[in-house]
């Protein structure tokens, strides 16, 4: 130990007493080990961006989407879908599940009638789907039991209306059993000129609706966010048991979310690593410069230090270790430089897309950057560690 500790206070000092020439390689390895850390921490952070940005769309991993489509011309009573949907999530004990109907509703804006898209869902729905609200908040249990149905709209619903939604504002709803509709939460329109569109639980639906506008909206699917080693289990397990409990019906069981998102990932990280691998070796070439050059005037010194008793093993390991003393150094820098960076540089806001788990500053990447940072020193170093070994005392006194 007092030999390794002895090199490390010598390789320092040799870094004091060049510090110029080392300083400009060293600039050049900063940016490298800053750009390898940016990278690959950028990397982490974008792929958790994208994997939200889909799951609003699909789902979480993983996400089944149940239906069961009548195979004669009626469909079945909407309370024998509601008691399969239901016995199907309690008996496989999943924990978040949602039933799913499409409607068009008739609200009776300002402007008149308008036939409105509905999506009735469950509370749990928004946890499945990551789903983001830029005012007011979203379904609870508790909603099921108001007199007054609780809908959540999108801003151009808001528009219509003329009432933001901190005017708690409420609207009719019309056809043949009208009901007074309370607005709870909004979120922001898909793309620019959508139309008005709305959520409202299940429960709210299947109270106030007319039996008839049921029938006319087809039947409702199931969402079910399960664990993706038990899928294919519970796949056949759902579709055996659904077969059963709904007459007549033919049951369809399938994944939502995209479960090739994995490999997209994994491939994305080797491109990164390969692009950050690049630059680091194009930063450690100025090194592998100096530190030649640095050995060249030192040929006389190395030659003393052997005429008085030095061996080959610690001028070897002392020429290396200044290579590796300087990029650790280096490395630091690039490290603290690369979290200053990603600190303040919003890449949800870049990708247009909010972050609802925004990971902190993967550890990891520093973990990478270090690593890089002491291999391209000790190669760098290695070179010139074996020049200075195949110095011969004689020639080097003389030099």
């Amino acid at each position: 130990m007092t030999g390794l500790f002895g090199a490390l206070a010598e390789a320092w000092d040799e870094l004091r007493v060049h510090k110029l020439r080392v300083l400009l390689a060293l600039i050049g390895v900063a940016v490298a080990v800053c750009a390898i850390t940016t990278i690959t921490a950028a990397g982490d952070m974008l792929r958790q961006v994208s994997a939200e940005s889909n799951e609003r769309w699909t789902g979480r991993p993983a996400t089944l989407n149940v239906s069961a489509y009548p195979a004669g011309q009626e469909m079945p009573p909407i309370e024998e879908y509601v008691a399969a949907y239901d016995d199907i999530a309690a008996r496989y004990e999943v924990e978040h599940s949602s039933m799913v109907m499409w409607a068009q509703t008739p609200f009776r804006f300002p402007s008149g009638t308008r036939q409105t898209e509905t999506r009735a869902v469950g509370a749990d729905w928004a946890t499945m789907h990551r789903f983001v609200l830029d005012g007011g908040r979203w379904f609870t249990e508790a909603d099921e039991d108001n007199l007054s149905p609780s809908i959540v709209v999108n801003q151009a619903f808001l528009d219509e209306l003329g009432q933001g939604i901190e005017d708690h504002p409420t609207v009719m709803v019309g056809g043949e059993n009208p009901v007074l509709a309370t607005v709870i939460g909004s979120y922001p329109d898909s793309w620019p000129d959508e139309p008005p569109s709305a959520y409202i639980l299940v429960a709210s639906q299947l109270r106030w609706t007319t039996p008839e506008a049921l029938m006319n909206s087809g039947p409702p699917s199931l969402e079910l966010w399960v664990p993706t080693g038990s899928v294919e289990a519970l796949t056949e397990a759902i579709r055996r048991d659904l077969a059963g409990a709904i007459t007549g019906a033919q049951v369809d069981v399938s994944r939502l979310d995209n479960p090739d998102m994995s490999m997209l990932d994994g491939a994305m990280k080797w491109v990164i690593l390969g692009v950050s691998t690049v630059a680091l070796l194009l930063g450690g070439l100025g090194l592998v410069n100096i530190a030649l050059v640095t050995v060249r005037y030192r040929i006389r010194e190395i030659g003393i230090r052997r005429s008085f008793g030095a061996s080959s093993g610690r001028v070897f390991f002392s020429v290396l270790m200044e290579s590796v003393v300087a990029t650790v150094v280096a490395g630091v820098v690039g490290v603290a430089l690369a979290i200053v960076i990603l600190h303040n540089i919003p890449l949800d806001t870049l990708m247009g897309s909010s972050v609802e788990d925004r990971p902190g500053f993967p550890v990891s990447a520093a973990l990478t950057g270090m690593v890089a940072a002491v291999s391209v020193g000790a190669l760098a170093g290695l070179i010139p560690a074996l020049v200075a070994v195949r110095v011969k005392v004689i020639d080097a006194i003389r030099y």
